[in-house]
């Protein structure tokens, strides 16, 4: 996978705030070297947040994301700088750009406490540096004094971006770590009505892509040719990976001593916090007739007849349960504000939200006392087969 396939989730995002026509274009403009944002000294001209992929070296394949003004105005404008907020849940890294000819005022004070209040690292960046009358005092561990227009600091400021990227976020494994080079690893993908046309789901292609990394041998099959690949290999494999939809059937075929996950649980490790959404499961035992639950998913994609998210798992739920219970459902960006209304969250892998985001989701959560689980796990629970799906986390869980 070269960098320029880099998944947006895996990717670092660097969120740029600002008030408007403190130059945050024109910085991402210089820091990229290419024309991605438009610049116009017409204020607001940036009105939604933008997100653009690129490589920034040598940190590599990074996520820009340009915000609206702090300071825009109306309700319209209200709402743009609410927009803005919420990148924040996205943000691994924050450039706040601070307009040089102004200096700081309340909507950069604001900003850099909600920054810091969600502990992600940031930078100041004083913009207009060329400008006459500048009283520039020279830059700090945490803020630069750069100019778009001419170039000046930009190469200093993308060193202070690569410094500042948290080094837990740097080479993160999905499941190498869990297996050895030369190691045969069957996945199990069923191609159904649901299964996307000509291609592999995100979390599929990321392990094999991971898997490769290890030096290990992968093993595509769909769940129908399961036991006759069995059959057929010489040697048991050291991991069985499998779609959750199938988890009965596949645990059914692969032998006791042979360990079973899914790309579910394995995206749960690698994106939050496997620990919280394991008890979350076990929370199942404590719903009631009219409880809410909310069915969560990090992308939007056309609903079919057979999709797990809104048919399935509501059917198997109230199966499981034998509850009368009540299920609301949300995709891609959208998250509720206020959790308290339910009982229990289920949430998809979140293959297309990056770490940050789901760490997020799962605090907020937390915080409501709400408890969070997710697709794989409580697929596992319901099937009985969770305490054997964990077996291959011994070491890390």
């Amino acid at each position: 996978m070269s960098l320029n396939n880099t998944p947006s989730s895996e990717r670092i995002h660097i969120g740029i705030f600002g008030k408007r026509n403190a130059g945050k274009s024109s910085i991402i403009n210089a820091i990229t070297g290419q024309n991605l944002a438009i610049v116009s000294d017409v204020k607001g001209t940036t009105t939604d947040p933008v997100l653009k992929t690129m490589e920034l070296l040598p940190l590599g394949p990074v996520v820009v994301i340009d915000t609206p003004g702090l300071d825009d105005e109306g309700e319209l404008g209200e709402l743009r700088t609410q927009k803005a907020y919420q990148m924040l849940n996205k943000t691994d890294i924050a450039l706040v750009i601070i307009d040089g000819q102004i200096g700081v005022d309340m909507e950069d004070i604001k900003i850099i406490e909600a920054i810091e209040k969600k502990k992600i690292p940031y930078i100041m960046v004083y913009n207009k540096a060329d400008l006459e009358g500048r009283n520039i005092v020279g830059n700090g561990t945490d803020c630069i004094w750069v100019s778009a227009t001419t170039g000046r600091n930009i190469e200093e400021l993308k060193r202070m971006i690569v410094n500042a990227v948290p080094k837990e976020d740097v080479g993160k494994r999905l499941v190498s770590d869990l297996i050895e080079p030369l190691d045969f690893v069957v996945l199990v993908v069923p191609i159904d009505s649901s299964a996307p046309k000509g291609r592999l789901i995100l979390p599929q292609q990321q392990t094999i892509r991971d898997i490769l990394q290890a030096g290990a041998v992968s093993i595509v099959v769909k769940d129908t040719e399961l036991s006759e690949t069995f059959v057929k290999l010489q040697v048991k494999p050291s991991l069985v990976i499998t779609d959750s939809q199938v988890f009965e059937k596949v645990a059914g075929v692969v032998p006791e001593d042979v360990p079973l996950t899914s790309f579910s649980i394995l995206m749960a490790r690698h994106k939050g916090d496997l620990n919280t959404v394991v008890r979350g499961a076990y929370a199942l035992k404590d719903l009631q007739d009219g409880d809410t639950i909310l069915i969560s998913e990090g992308c939007t994609h056309h609903r079919q007849c057979e999709d797990i998210g809104t048919i399935k798992l509501p059917k198997w739920l109230r199966e499981y349960t034998g509850k009368e219970l009540q299920f609301e459902f949300t995709s891609g960006t959208e998250f509720p504000d206020d959790l308290l209304k339910y009982k229990l969250i289920i949430h998809c892998g979140g293959c297309m939200l990056n770490e940050r985001e789901m760490k997020y989701r799962l605090k907020c959560a937390g915080d409501a006392g709400v408890p969070i689980t997710n697709y794989g796990i409580v697929i596992a629970h319901m099937k009985g087969i969770l305490k054997r799906n964990l077996e291959v986390f011994k070491k890390s869980f």
